[in-house]
């Protein structure tokens, strides 16, 4: 007998889930593409995407995915033959590393490994050392989705103005935006992608470039923007189309609009940053109480770097796989592969899974999410420790 017939529950880092109302919204008829409600739908949505953000300066809309709003910024704010400085931390840094080497960028990486933040003074040591200025910009990701290793963007802000070095800042939000606090003109970011398939809770399909002055003003020297990445018609557009490059993606902007809605006029974008928070506690007391009496492991140890957008987590191999497989099969559960901590074809690969916990999540989904975990620990005979809903619950409850 299987007890997953009913609605599934899609606990993976994205696409996350997607509340009923923006499903809703994307549930009518195609729109008036040239004037009307749908022009000005979408020029409202840019100031309020601007808020989530954090930022008082531009934003462009793609209709791609995070990897299409990567190359969209290597290509506006960099030139062929530009060297990059990758600060990586997980599957992800090194994906933004590798778009900007096929465009003919120079990539150097700094490695701080799996279960680590960014070290702050090598940062600093690395680019004091490039007293030439050969760096042209620095790239790093706020939270690796593949790891779960939350950055600090703000630090990493001052150990690059403690060497007075001119490079360009980029930081990729993908899985942060919406989820864990993030101040892009406050932390001093250039540049900012994410998409709008976590936070966002919107299906995916929409990438999503911030920029700043400076980061504007260094596109003029870029030789890789083509007519269809150029980020300054998207964000000065003269005519709608120019927003999109074309034909605009009109019900993922229903979708959208109603996202914002929900994030920046009922919530408020501080009221999302600590229900994340809260639930992220909550998610890893109970995590940690299991890995007492058994092999679970948190993948970051320190609380202080841990994302509360998506936990990565090590249960021997083949326990991870066993117990994905079987909360999917049983319960409903969906949870996340470890993506990019071990090879695929290799037997470790089967020692990691991850959780999500973004967007739009509550505590009774987030409380259940953890009962069909437990279920599936006592059903494989996986040692566990016990009392770990029980520490969730007291989480929520102090909220």
């Amino acid at each position: 007998m299987s007890l997953r017939h009913g609605r599934p529950y899609l606990a993976i880092p994205g696409p996350s889930v997607m509340p009923d109302r923006v499903l809703q919204a994307m549930h009518q008829a195609a729109p008036n593409i040239y004037s009307g409600p749908l022009v000005d739908m979408v020029d409202g949505m840019v100031p309020d995407l601007k808020a989530v953000a954090r930022t008082a300066h531009n934003v462009a809309i793609y209709i791609a995915n995070g990897h299409g709003a990567w190359e969209a910024a290597v290509s506006n704010a960099l030139a062929r033959g530009d060297k990059v400085l990758v600060l990586a931390t997980g599957r992800f840094g090194h994906g933004w590393g590798e778009i900007a080497t096929r465009l003919g960028v120079a990539v150097e990486v700094l490695e701080f490994g799996k279960r680590s933040a960014v070290d702050l003074a090598q940062v600093e040591d690395r680019l004091r050392a490039d007293s030439g200025h050969e760096i042209k910009a620095v790239l790093t990701v706020h939270v690796d989705t593949s790891t779960g290793v939350r950055n600090d963007v703000a630090g990493i802000r001052a150990a690059i103005d403690a060497t007075g070095h001119p490079a360009l800042y980029m930081v990729d939000c993908i899985a942060s935006l919406g989820c864990d606090r993030f101040e892009m003109d406050a932390w001093g970011v250039d540049v900012m992608v994410t998409g709008s398939q976590k936070g966002l809770m919107t299906p995916p399909g929409l990438g999503f470039v911030f920029f700043n002055d400076k980061a504007e003003a260094v596109q003029a020297q870029s030789d890789l923007v083509s007519n269809y990445w150029d980020w300054a018609p998207r964000a000065h557009p003269q005519e709608f189309y120019q927003y999109f490059g074309g034909t605009a993606p009109t019900h993922h902007l229903f979708g959208l609009r109603t996202a914002l809605d929900m994030i920046v006029k009922e919530e408020g974008i501080e009221g999302v940053w600590a229900r994340h928070a809260r639930l992220a506690e909550a998610i890893w007391a109970a995590l940690e109480v299991w890995g007492d009496g058994g092999p679970l492991e948190l993948n970051v140890a320190d609380r202080a770097v841990r994302s509360h957008a998506v936990t990565a987590l090590r249960l021997q191999a083949p326990n991870a796989t066993a117990l994905r497989d079987w909360v999917s099969e049983n319960v409903g559960v969906t949870l996340g592969i470890g993506l990019g901590m071990a090879p695929s074809g290799d037997p470790a690969w089967h020692g990691f899974f991850r959780i999500g916990h973004m967007g739009h999540v509550n505590a009774h989904m987030v409380l259940g999410m953890l009962g069909t975990i437990e279920a599936g620990l006592v059903a494989l005979n996986i040692p566990h420790g016990t009392g770990a809903l029980a520490a969730a619950a007291k989480v929520v409850a102090q909220a």
